[in-house]
């Protein structure tokens, strides 16, 4: 699989801030100290982006390996996903690809969950085409646009440039309740939220990396990270 290098840098490898916030509530009634030693036991749930959640699955192998009577859980729900159940007290600490909403702040302030917000990298958004794909070494911001704004009725490489083949395009993309989604919109669509409907979404990143792998006429995007993973 190969990138696509785009004439706005910003487009291919717009850089975003990976966050994971931790419930000041949750964390200490999970995990906890035993009378006699200074051991942790109990469990500690996060939930959220699949882009922190490479970071955080190692952190969680660490954490475990030094405190073996804590059970760390990692899922991948997306960060918007993620947050309602960060909200709902279901999770200890979410992962996330974008800072948390004001209408997020203020339903968890409604339910008295006080949290901590952590940044722990950057991270980079990459859009890909399958490594058969010989017809495609750039694309424009523009041309980007054209295909995922919303009620785009481009359908086909030929209608993206003069001179790409009669091949029809399968869009793979993060979901709805993905900050990669947020971001990627807002970027080029010009706000969060603004896109197509009509393509593959999954909140789990190895299956959008499957999808365009397996097909010569795709185009996604995804965290960088998943790139090189």
């Amino acid at each position: 699989m190969r990138s696509i290098q785009s004439n706005l840098a910003t487009v291919c490898f717009p850089v975003c801030a990976l966050l994971i916030l931790f419930s000041l509530s949750g964390c200490g009634n999970n995990a906890q100290q035993t009378g006699s030693s200074d051991e942790l036991l109990g469990a500690v749930q996060i939930d959220g982006s699949s882009t922190v959640f490479p970071i955080t699955e190692a952190v969680a192998e660490e954490f475990m390996k030094v405190h073996p009577r804590v059970r760390v859980t990692v899922g991948v729900s997306g960060t918007g996903g993620g947050f309602a159940k960060f909200i709902r007290n279901e999770t200890d600490i979410n992962d996330a690809s974008r800072t948390i909403k004001a209408s997020e702040v203020e339903k968890a302030q409604e339910a008295a969950i006080d949290f901590i917000e952590m940044p722990v990298a950057y991270d980079g958004l990459a859009v890909l085409v399958n490594p058969a794909n010989d017809w495609v070494d750039c694309l424009t911001r523009n041309e980007l646009e054209s295909i995922w704004k919303p009620g785009s009725q481009v359908d086909n490489w030929s209608q993206v440039r003069p001179g790409f083949p009669d091949r029809p395009i399968k869009l793979y993309g993060p979901g709805t309740d993905s900050g990669t989604y947020d971001y990627f919109t807002e970027v080029i669509g010009g706000e969060s939220g603004a896109s197509r409907s009509d393509f593959t979404a999954s909140e789990d990143d190895n299956v959008l990396v499957q999808g365009i792998a397996g097909d010569e006429a795709a185009l996604g995007f995804f965290g960088f990270a998943y790139y090189f993973g």
